[in-house]
């Protein structure tokens, strides 16, 4: 059976685990020799992109596929269970492991680390028939991948982008958010996103920096000196042209509880390392898949008319492209080749994250 110290090797490899903005929504607690509790939070408090918390889940069910990759290098097989009577927004995962004879390490343990975001342009070179295999298999039961590869796909996602990004850019809402998210001036951040792994050139991150001092101030930049273009054309609409293909990740049926999301995380978190097993980086282009949860709940983004009007548009056109089941939708992305970014968000350390308890 497993000791403390290789639970804890477990952990430190599992943290690597993905989540929005570098939040990490978890903290660990070793509970005996075999079980450990993943306390989970969400923070839809203050981001306008963890509707109802989903985002958060799919950041936990990242984690949970992880440990259980992990766990798989001791010999361990690891289960979880969500823990009955446990909060929404503080929702608890226990995992216990177990040893089995017949566990052979699985091919996705050393990607886990190495795994990272290119935000920059990649090739276009097509994804070879193995890769588009792989990726078809990793995705698990329940879901199903759609690839848009040609040029035509990529020009209409290019579109679709530059609009989200202009909602993503006019937001005060969404302002917030993106003033706390950003560690200017460095090139690794334990707990945000670097400047460096923004994806700008070095003009346009200082301009950026400057003028998300104050809304007041970005409101005027993006009304009278087009501020939206320079990062609406670096960040979205360039990356989504030079890329291989596009990805959308669907659930048979409309995910709409807790542990829904948690299973498409883990769904995610699957074909993110096999992109990285197979040479290939990802990007996620999940704002217009959040956007449209809020558009088909009919909940508001923003304060302001304009932007929930800009909103409604955006949904629209998101169905035009992904069909009637865009409600099945849980992950969008984009993937290809590219060079090793050479910045990148790190994470806490292990002892920042274990649990204590209040």
């Amino acid at each position: 059976m497993p000791d403390r110290d290789i639970l804890l090797k477990i952990l430190d490899l599992a943290r690597w685990a993905p989540s929005g903005d570098n939040t990490q929504p978890w903290r660990f607690e070793i509970i005996d020799h075999n079980r450990i509790a993943v306390h989970g939070h969400d923070t839809r408090d203050w981001c306008i992109y963890d509707f109802e918390g989903r985002a958060s889940y799919m950041a936990h069910g990242a984690l949970l596929e992880t440990i259980r990759i992990a766990a798989t290098e001791h010999g361990l097989k690891a289960v979880w269970v969500h823990r009955s009577g446990t909060s929404d927004t503080l929702p608890i995962y226990d995992v216990e492991f177990g040893t089995d004879s017949t566990l052979m390490r699985d091919p996705l343990y050393p990607f886990i680390e190495v795994r990272t975001v290119q935000r920059r342009l990649m090739k276009t070179t097509p994804l070879t028939a193995n890769q588009r295999i792989a990726i078809q298999t990793a995705v698990g039961e329940g879901y199903t991948i759609q690839f848009f590869e040609t040029l035509a796909d990529r020009y209409e996602i290019a579109k679709l982008l530059w609009q989200n990004a202009h909602v993503r850019l006019t937001c005060p809402e969404a302002y917030q958010v993106h003033k706390q998210i950003i560690e200017w001036g460095t090139s690794f951040s334990k707990d945000r996103i670097p400047e460096r792994a923004v994806g700008v050139d070095p003009l346009t991150a200082y301009l950026m920096r400057w003028v998300m001092q104050s809304w007041n101030r970005l409101d005027f930049f993006n009304r009278y000196l087009f501020g939206t273009i320079a990062p609406r054309i670096q960040l979205d609409f360039l990356p989504a042209m030079f890329c291989a293909a596009h990805l959308l990740i669907r659930a048979e049926k409309i995910p709409q509880t807790q542990l829904d999301f948690v299973s498409a995380g883990m769904a995610m978190q699957r074909i993110w390392l096999t992109c990285a097993a197979n040479g290939l980086f990802l990007q996620p282009e999940i704002t217009p898949v959040i956007f449209n949860w809020y558009a088909t709940q009919k909940i508001k983004v923003s304060h302001l008319d304009a932007v929930n009007q800009e909103v409604g548009k955006l949904a629209e056109n998101f169905y035009a492209f992904s069909g009637p089941r865009s409600e099945q939708t849980v992950f969008m992305c984009r993937i290809g080749t590219a060079s090793q970014p050479s910045s990148r968000s790190v994470r806490l350390p292990l002892s920042d994250l274990m649990w204590k308890p209040k």
